[in-house]
């Protein structure tokens, strides 16, 4: 099977001069830690913070990408991009990690739709349409201003693009109003690439059991995000362990009756804090153990590493 991360924000890592052969005390993600992982693949993200005006955020995407190449190039005998899933395949048979690239924050698109297209080239498989606060494309689960009501005029026409084009809707991080507008717009399926179930940690940035129904409906699926923020409720009284990831993924199978729409994406290195026992990487293989012992079988942890994403990406 193929195990899969679907966010990383390690990008920002590697620009801010982490050595990545090194196993760093502080970061979730190098090749040490890789190495010692059952992972074989993750999105990077290509984050951009929600302050950056529109042209600073195309810029520094790009300062992102560049450093994040200079990474692949420097160790091409441990890593390698993808651009598709019979890639990341292949990549795993010599025996290389998967680099897939995504833009998080679609404010770096301006007013330009012609940019999607060029993110496409650039092998950006997915975009996250906002992050902290609304932009030109829809509302952010973080803001109550709610500019747009939902998505805008303009963002409509970005799913619409993105659509054509091949690059995967991310709905992390936008509005529940957004949120809706994109699943009844888009022709295909779309993701929720690091997000948690809002029945069990209350939380705008989690979704609720309508949503995840409306995901499933739509074929995208919910990659579970490791953040305890996200995980808990109670997180700042006892931090929650790496098997509220798992109680997670219950939920979800629970509510849809299968695990069809279910995936992790960890959000390690854009989150300060980690669960109990998921500190890095290389501790990803605990999330399946536990699911053994749940009673989940092997096809159902085979499209849960990785074969439910891979299936919409395809």
């Amino acid at each position: 099977m193929f195990v899969l991360d679907t966010h990383c924000d390690t990008p920002s890592e590697i620009f801010r001069g982490r050595d990545m052969s090194l196993d760093n005390a502080t970061g979730h993600v190098d090749l040490p830690k890789i190495e010692r992982s059952i992972v074989d693949g993750a999105f990077f993200a290509l984050y951009v913070p929600a302050e950056k005006s529109p042209q600073q955020a195309w810029e520094y995407a790009h300062i992102l990408l560049e450093s994040t190449k200079n990474f692949v190039g420097a160790h091409s005998d441990k890593v390698a991009f993808a651009i598709s899933a019979k890639e990341a395949e292949e990549n795993k048979e010599r025996g290389l990690f998967s680099v897939m690239l995504a833009l998080e924050n679609g404010s770096a698109l301006s007013d330009d739709l012609s940019r999607i297209d060029t993110l496409h080239e650039e092998g950006i498989r997915y975009i996250t349409l906002c992050h902290s606060a609304d932009n030109a494309i829809c509302d952010s689960c973080a803001s109550s201003c709610a500019t747009w009501n939902g998505l805008s005029r303009f963002g409509r026409e970005v799913v619409k693009r993105m659509n054509e084009a091949g690059i995967l809707v991310d709905v992390s991080h936008i509005s529940d109003k957004s949120f809706f507008d994109v699943v009844d717009l888009s022709t295909k399926p779309v993701v929720a690439t690091h997000s948690c179930c809002r029945a069990l940690a209350s939380h705008p940035r989690n979704m609720t059991d309508e949503m995840i129904r409306c995901l499933a409906s739509n074929g995208g699926v919910i990659q579970i995000n490791f953040y305890p923020v996200f995980l808990s409720s109670d997180y700042k009284e006892k931090m929650p362990s790496y098997k509220r990831i798992g109680d997670h993924i219950d939920h979800v199978a629970q509510i849809l009756g299968n695990v069809e729409h279910i995936g992790l994406g960890s959000d390690f290195d854009g989150i300060e804090i980690t669960p109990e026992g998921m500190e890095d990487i290389s501790k990803v293989h605990l999330v399946f153990e536990d699911l053994v012992s749940r009673g989940y079988s092997k096809e159902d942890i085979r499209k849960i590493a990785g074969a439910n994403f891979f299936r919409i990406w395809g």
